[in-house]
């Protein structure tokens, strides 16, 4: 299996497009162009994006849909260059008829520790850790 995306630089800044394989495109740029995302926040939104999409999955397959979810991520990176990630916290917030912390709980582990590529890349690296309230 591969994945593939086309990363094109915008000439008149630090400002770069990103399009994945399906054709879906994201604005990077660095803080000073305030014209999109921080390319390092970038993979905590991938992984937040991740989970959620595994979370929201094995929910619905558990016949415990969720009719609101959202994820906050915090981070700790290195002081120094390269600026490694080495910590990073997951809290979700999630409601649904008839949601149980066990299934909710069950769902984000199952995403962690099987599913989700982008924790599985992370996790060699940065410790990720996760919360979750129901609303």
């Amino acid at each position: 299996m591969t994945a593939n995306t086309i990363l094109r630089w915008i000439p008149d800044g630090k400002r770069f497009i990103s399009t994945d394989s399906t054709g879906h495109s994201v604005v990077m740029s660095t803080p000073d162009e305030n014209m999109g995302m921080k390319p390092s926040e970038l993979i905590l939104s991938a992984l937040a994006g991740c989970t959620s999409v595994d979370v929201v999955d094995i929910l619905a397959k558990k016949r415990t849909p969720l009719s609101h979810l959202e994820v906050q991520v915090s981070a700790e990176q290195d002081a120094d260059p390269p600026w490694t990630f080495r910590k990073i916290h997951l809290n979700f917030q999630a409601k649904g008829e008839g949601l149980t912390e066990k299934s909710l709980e069950q769902a984000i582990a199952l995403s962690e520790e099987k599913y989700c590529s982008v924790a599985a890349t992370l996790r060699e690296v940065a410790e990720i850790t996760t919360s979750y309230e129901i609303l």
